[in-house]
């Protein structure tokens, strides 16, 4: 028997190879186009991490006018969660971030699919049934009790472990006698012949971390398992391939598999894709870092920021800020552009490390959140309260007065900038709302603090000096009036230049107003707010 015969009895239904590469042309796509794809196991919830490579591999796609596409990498099928690919996909979309080719509800969007890997068994099957009648790979009869043995075998001998070299028990074996193996039902694995020789270094260029020299795979990998699925390795090179991928966007744990993955692509004859290694998030834990965890770190998780009701959009230019460090600066230069108008560079991505700040990203958050309007606000913290506060969603039922309330400061030159996210929009209007003010107690007046005092500048305000229908230059001009008649400077300057002449300034008068009315000594614009309270209900809180 020879390797084509043994080929053949392993996979006896697999197709010729070159059914696929006709089956899958290449892509016709404009010069310079990239075809980037995320790749992610339905093993569990959506990570943040992974968001971040996809949102480059989409930006990619999108400035290049080539193709972003998911696949779903199931072989693993121990570890799958239930409906764990729709909830990825759905993830995706609520972050537009959609793909041009996936799997949704188990339809292939695209014309390369199936895009889900646990589908592509045929194809997998097809490309190790070419290696092993090339004499590239071999079946491989090693039980788990035979591997540990080995294992305990090079630890005894201080030696690196692993299937190589002289620990490879079937590598060498003859044909007929692994046919006769197959033959009698034993169980076995496919494993990669590695061409390799560790004492040799590859030459690697990582779009992202440059030149890169690293030892030689001489691993002979199982690329086939016993129930008949490939692993990662062997899956993803198969695919890459078939889909056209030119740009693999990954965390750079895998970056030491680089070697192994240039050896498969060499011996299936395909040209290997461009690698591009980005580094893992970090987070500060103590006096050290350490990377962000699934486990201990709840913002690990994407869905935490729906919980939050943290924008997506704000999540996206955050991580946009850790991807390409010029984005802030581009920001600030181009505040009213959209994220898309932004050329990212992969090879301005940094080599280490991002420190992940939450407080950074409710930073940019509030930028964000105070480009928005009114109504865009209101229609958020509302779709947001449905789920996460009925206090806030029955606050938000009168809609006209919400977008009164909501509407103060919006539009301006200096918006405000007191909401990072939809949980905090409660507490910036809870004072705007007679029933939830009633409750408000221990009023912090900061500079005025004399009770006579306090009582003499309300009443003397509402008695002589507020009048509703004045505009806004008006009701300052008074505002100036009440400070001076009190023996405070009428204007913050005055008091800074002979701060021994006067009590303090206007800020402290319009404060005690200001607290008087929402219980609070910081808030967006008084007039706005006594507006939209009008006098009646001024009075009765007076």
């Amino acid at each position: 028997m020879d390797s084509k015969e043994l080929a053949n009895l392993i996979f006896p239904d697999a197709k010729d190879v070159s059914y696929y590469e006709e089956k899958y042309k290449a892509r016709e796509l404009p010069e310079g186009a990239i075809v980037t794809r995320f790749a992610p196991s339905p093993t569990g919830f959506v990570h943040i991490g992974g968001l971040y490579q996809a949102e480059i591999a989409r930006k990619l796609a999108n400035q290049t006018n080539g193709v972003f596409f998911v696949r779903i990498e199931d072989t693993d099928q121990k570890r799958e969660i239930e409906d764990g690919a729709n909830q990825i996909i759905e993830a995706l979309k609520d972050y537009d971030l959609m793909p041009d080719e996936t799997i949704i509800d188990g339809k292939d969007i695209g014309e390369y699919g199936p895009y889900k890997q646990s589908l592509r068994k045929d194809i997998y099957q097809a490309y190790a049934k070419s290696l092993i009648e090339k004499g590239m790979a071999y079946p491989c009869f090693c039980t788990p009790e035979t591997l540990n043995a080995i294992r305990e075998d090079q630890e005894k001998a201080k030696e690196r472990t692993g299937y190589y070299g002289k620990w490879t028990k079937c590598r060498n074996m003859p044909i007929d006698m692994a046919a006769d193996k197959i033959k009698n039902g034993e169980s076995y694995i496919v494993r990669l012949k590695s061409p390799g020789n560790p004492d040799k270094k590859i030459k690697h260029r990582d779009v992202i971390k440059g030149n890169v020299d690293m030892p030689e795979n001489d691993q002979d990998i199982v690329i086939i398992k016993s129930d008949g699925l490939p692993t990662y390795h062997f899956a993803h090179a198969v695919d890459d391939h078939l889909m056209g991928t030119t740009h693999v966007i990954r965390g750079d744990e895998w970056l030491p598999s680089v070697p192994l993955h240039l050896q498969l692509f060499y011996m299936l004859g395909f040209k290997a894709p461009k690698y591009a290694h980005i580094a893992p998030m970090m987070k500060v834990d103590g006096e050290g870092k350490r990377k962000l965890s699934k486990r201990k770190d709840p913002e690990a998780a994407v869905s935490y920021y729906t919980e939050e009701g943290i924008p997506k959009q704000a999540v996206k230019e955050y991580l946009m800020n850790i991807a390409n460090s010029n984005f802030e600066i581009w920001r600030k230069q181009n505040p009213d552009k959209a994220m898309e108008e932004f050329d990212l560079q992969l090879n301005k991505m940094g080599v280490s490390g991002a420190l992940f700040d939450m407080v950074k990203m409710l930073d940019v958050s509030k930028n964000v959140i105070s480009k928005f309007s009114a109504e865009e606000v209101y229609n958020e913290s509302y779709k947001w309260a449905e789920s996460y506060d009925a206090e806030l969603k029955e606050m938000l039922e009168d809609k006209e007065y919400a977008l009164k309330v909501l509407g103060i400061e919006r539009g301006n030159v200096k918006p405000r900038k007191d909401i990072a996210k939809w949980s905090d929009v409660k507490d910036s209007i809870y004072y705007m709302y007679d029933d939830k003010f009633a409750k408000t107690e221990n009023f912090e007046y900061q500079k005025i603090n004399d009770e006579a005092e306090i009582n003499s500048i309300v009443k003397e305000y509402f008695d002589k000096y507020y009048n509703e229908e004045d505009d806004k230059e008006t009701w300052f001009n008074k505002m100036k009036d009440l400070a001076e008649a009190f023996g405070y400077a009428r204007e913050v300057k005055e008091f800074k230049a002979n701060p021994e002449a006067y009590k303090g300034h206007v800020g402290d008068i319009s404060t005690v107003i200001r607290v008087k009315v929402t219980g609070r000594c910081n808030t967006p614009d008084l007039y706005e707010i006594l507006k939209i309270l009008g006098k009646e209900r001024i009075m009765k809180r007076v």
